[in-house]
């Protein structure tokens, strides 16, 4: 089992920055790669960014030059730092992590989501 527990959201004006931390624990050895996702009311869960192996980054098109993802999989630990906020990124975000521990086994983890609110 991996718990993970997330910190930073909050409400900020449009220009504004945050800040996201989530702190894994539990069986940790065995995260492959996390990440953080976004969920708002009506629309699909969708990738944010995400690190793998410690270096490889992955960001959704719209954030790419505002957010920056950082971390260590090993520690289970994952930031993401988000400037010059945009009201559309209102969302519930959720940090991820994936654990392999066999061939063909694969597991998602999912923390309890925190509540970035950008007004304009």
């Amino acid at each position: 089992q991996v718990q993970l527990v997330e910190s930073g959201g909050g409400l900020v004006q449009a220009g504004g920055s945050l800040r996201l931390s989530c702190s894994a624990s539990g069986n940790i050895f065995s995260i492959n790669g996390m990440g953080w996702y976004r969920q708002a009311p009506g629309k699909q869960r969708e990738l944010v960014a995400a690190i793998t192996s410690g270096i490889r980054t992955n960001y959704e098109d719209s954030v790419k030059g505002r957010f920056t993802i950082s971390g260590d999989n090993a520690k289970g630990t994952v930031f993401l730092q988000m400037d010059s906020l945009k009201p559309e990124d209102t969302a519930v975000y959720y940090c991820n992590a994936v654990a392999i521990i066999g061939p063909v086994t694969k597991y998602d983890y999912w923390g309890q989501g925190t509540q970035v609110t950008v007004s304009s």
